[in-house]
């Protein structure tokens, strides 16, 4: 069996509508076609993938095609299952580029991505450039816990591109998938390889320059950031951030981990853990630091609002709302006892929908994400203590 080559758009949408009709057919929620690292001993383990152009919650005729053209070469979708992944090869290829023969001459640099990289690959193979086994077809059907290095990449992608929301993905168990390597450049190297021939790499002068050992790759192995977007030091974000335009990552202490990021121009001189969100117009000085759900939250993931300060070393464990300020060098988390006189309760209710009652002192977790608050350290006694902000905090657009 073939796809027979299809002649005009028409018959493009009836091929994908009948394909569609294949009992159990569910668009998947991601795909595309990745390139694996495998290990330099264990050819089958998978120590990377990467993505030309991934798909996610669009292109479903793109995908009807793959679904099909997989079928015709005797590799059958199983849509019940969380993930699926499939060996590219050749006949794959063809099988693709008929179905997409309405839209060949149409193809730019911008547009029909998808298309670009069924034909590029093909003419790789096609010359013997590369191995086709390097190459595979993912789908993931359901957001149930990654169980492949490649759907784990997927949602990584999908995370960094902007594709998902921070904190919308199933991620539990991925360390447990990912193997840990030596990252050289984006070139992952086992571990076991290099002790293995560390003797002979070393005396004929050819041990790799070893940036990082870890399981997951830096950001900009694998995205290409907004224009307006600076990382001053590649070591800082790791894949599987978000960094939205106008966000810039200063060197020294900042560091922005996977699932955490920005929703706008944002200045980052401190840590955004895991899970943690900082809004637009914020500034993370330098060695602030905004705890992640494994350190100190009580589980709870921590949003910064829009036009927040966080001074240089200061700690935050709670959410904090718009126009917050919190002082360099001191710690505002669930169980921190804070003071706040009663007029200055009265100005904080006024730019608040979730009204303060008049008490003596408050826990951090009961100003969570409370507008216009102002954290302060009396220098006397040590008390923390919070006031209506007073300042507006707004980042140099020139650098943003």
């Amino acid at each position: 069996m073939s796809i027979k080559k299809i002649k005009t758009k028409e018959e493009f949408k009836d091929f994908v509508k009948s394909t569609t009709k294949i009992k159990g057919y569910k668009n998947p929620i991601g795909f595309g076609i990745a390139r694996v690292d495998k290990g330099q001993l264990n050819r089958d383990k998978i120590l990377q993938a990467s993505f030309a152009f991934l798909n996610w919650n669009e292109n479903f005729g793109t995908a009807a095609v793959f679904i099909a053209a997989l079928n015709e070469c005797g590799k059958k979708v199983g849509f019940s299952k969380s993930e699926q992944i499939f060996e590219v090869d050749k006949r794959f290829l063809k099988q693709c580029i008929k179905a997409f023969n309405p839209f060949l001459d149409e193809v730019t640099e911008d547009n029909h991505k998808n298309i670009q990289v069924i034909e590029y690959l093909y003419s790789l193979i096609d010359r013997d450039e590369v191995d086709e086994s390097d190459y595979r077809v993912v789908f993931i059907f359901e957001d149930d816990a990654p169980k492949s290095v490649e759907c784990v990449y997927m949602k990584l992608y999908a995370l960094s591109l902007g594709k998902a929301k921070l904190r919308s993905l199933n991620l539990n168990g991925a360390f447990g998938v990912l193997e840990n390597v030596a990252w050289s450049g984006n070139i992952p190297i086992e571990l076991d390889w290099l002790r293995a021939n560390e003797i002979a790499l070393k005396l004929e002068g050819e041990y790799p320059n070893i940036d990082s050992v870890d399981k997951f790759p830096r950001f900009l192995h694998h995205v290409i950031p907004a224009n307006n977007t600076r990382i001053l030091d590649s070591s800082k974000v790791r894949m599987g951030a978000q960094l939205s335009n106008g966000t810039t990552v200063m060197p020294g202490a900042s560091y922005i981990n996977f699932n955490a990021g920005t929703l706008g121009p944002v200045m980052v001189e401190g840590r955004i853990s895991s899970s943690a969100i900082v809004g637009s117009g914020s500034d993370v000085g330098g060695g602030a630091s905004i705890l992640g759900v494994l350190s100190g939250t009580d589980g709870n993931p921590v949003s910064i609002g829009e036009n927040t300060l966080l001074g240089a070393n200061s700690v935050t464990g709670i959410a904090l709302g718009d126009g917050c300020i919190v002082d360099a060098g001191i710690s505002i988390l669930e169980g921190t006892k804070i003071t706040i006189t009663e007029n200055e309760i009265n100005k904080i209710n006024d730019v608040n929908n979730k009204k303060l009652e008049v008490k003596d002192t408050y826990k951090g977790v009961e100003l969570s994400a409370l507008n216009g608050l102002h954290f302060r350290q009396d220098s006397t006694n040590g008390q923390i203590k919070a006031f209506k902000s007073k300042r507006e905090i707004k980042l140099n657009e020139d650098l943003h």
